[in-house]
């Protein structure tokens, strides 16, 4: 796993979007460690995936929970310190479990992460997860060099922005939501797969489930079912990156594609019964729903 760690501060409220006022009572105000790298990298832990995390974090209170977040879950967590801090976002949640989320990605636009330090784990690597932080996608070179898979999640790409059109290009299986591009999302899903080097593309849709597209396999989505979650949602913070772990354990054993969609549908619903990235669904608990 490579970049994408940082600290939410999750804000309760009753709808979204919020409504106009000075002043706005809500219940306790609460922060978790995540992100969509750190969810990732804790998401696959848990089901027993043994992961080193590679990423910058600030010298910081923040870069301290994320160490210590990242320990507790059994991740091998290497880092490197950044001079503008760790990563934040603000969440506001409603009580159906969306959420909008106010990012504060900080990064330099000339960071960089040294060869020395990245190498050495990308040699050792079955698969490479890449989040599109920007000195991610300096990295594609050693890892297409090395034949490493590598995977990434473009979240809300509109199918324009120039900045996740690397990332969408030169990974081999690439995750998106199907929000960003709206009524357009099957012809984005196409053009990655015709202009790059995916073998997979999925589309997650939240309640309405996922899309999956592959090079073989016609140019219609094959809707892949959501599942019904076990517990009552309570947040939606990170069922995304759920979806993600889920879908990478199963491709990392060798399942069918549509199997291992149905995987991240699992755990991507699981997710969501827990505040923050609280609700990590193991190995056990995913086999039991016999997908």
């Amino acid at each position: 796993m490579v970049g994408g760690s940082g600290v939410d501060t999750v804000v309760r409220v009753e709808s979204l979007p919020v409504p106009q006022a000075d002043s706005v009572g809500v219940p306790p105000i609460r922060e978790w460690v995540g992100h969509t790298g750190g969810n990732v990298a804790l998401g696959c832990r848990a089901l027993g995936l043994g992961v080193t995390f590679l990423d910058f974090i600030g010298d910081d209170p923040p870069g301290g929970r994320v160490r210590e977040r990242l320990a507790d879950g059994g991740v091998d967590f290497e880092h490197l310190v950044s001079p503008a801090g760790t990563r934040r976002a603000v969440n506001l949640v409603d009580g159906t479990g969306r959420r909008m989320s106010f990012y504060d990605a900080r990064d330099p636009g000339d960071l960089r992460m040294p060869r020395d330090f990245y190498l050495p784990h990308l040699r050792r690597a079955r698969h490479v997860h890449l989040s599109i932080v920007n000195f991610a996608r300096f990295l594609y070179d050693d890892v297409v060099d090395l034949g490493v898979p590598v995977s990434t999640d473009l979240h809300d790409w509109d199918g324009v922005e120039d900045h996740h059109r690397d990332f969408a290009l030169r990974s081999d299986v690439v995750f998106l939501s199907a929000a960003g591009a709206g009524e357009r999302i099957a012809p984005v899903m196409r053009e990655i797969l015709r202009e790059g080097r995916a073998e997979v593309v999925v589309a997650t849709a939240g309640a309405g489930g996922s899309y999956l597209m592959t090079r073989d396999g016609g140019r219609t989505p094959r809707p892949i079912p959501a599942t019904v979650p076990p517990a009552p949602v309570v947040d939606s913070n990170g069922a995304g990156d759920a979806y993600v772990s889920g879908f990478l354990y199963g491709r990392l054993a060798g399942r069918r594609v549509e199997d291992c969609a149905r995987l991240g549908a699992v755990a991507g619903a699981y997710a969501c019964t827990g505040h923050g990235s609280s609700a990590l669904i193991g190995p056990e608990a995913l086999a039991s729903a016999q997908v």
